[in-house]
């Protein structure tokens, strides 16, 4: 086992532990993306914590820990095409102020492209 630091992410252990928390945030995500398209639905479960799991992905991407690996950058942007369109085939139906839909739509394509753009950082090397 090795370490590297005094930080509490700075030794094998923590990067495993730390691998197996990413791996279970991108199995989620991508377990509701290639499921019932309903559940993604912004009332729905899967349509709230999808958007939380990628934003806590942009936050440990962010950090440079040993131990997170995103999705191919690709993947993150098809992901984003199918969250969206259930996204905006669904919203109008909980009747949300003009305000709100705009401000909504656009955190949560900023939360995908951020995203994709740690991947593709982290792909570029």
């Amino acid at each position: 086992m090795g370490t590297w630091g005094a930080g509490n992410f700075d030794s094998d252990t923590a990067a495993d532990h730390l691998a197996e928390w990413v791996d279970r945030l991108v199995g989620e995500v991508a377990g509701a993306m290639g499921g019932d398209p309903v559940e993604l639905e912004p009332d729905e479960y899967w349509g709230v914590a999808v958007p939380c799991n990628l934003e806590l992905l942009v936050m440990l991407g962010e950090r440079g820990w040993v131990g997170v690996t995103l999705p191919a950058a690709g993947v993150i942007r098809g992901w984003q095409e199918t969250f969206m369109a259930v996204w905006e085939r669904s919203i109008d139906g909980l009747g949300p102020k003009p305000a709100y839909k705009t401000e909504r739509r656009a955190v949560l394509n900023a939360t995908f492209e951020r995203l994709a753009a740690l991947a593709e950082e982290a792909a570029a090397g």
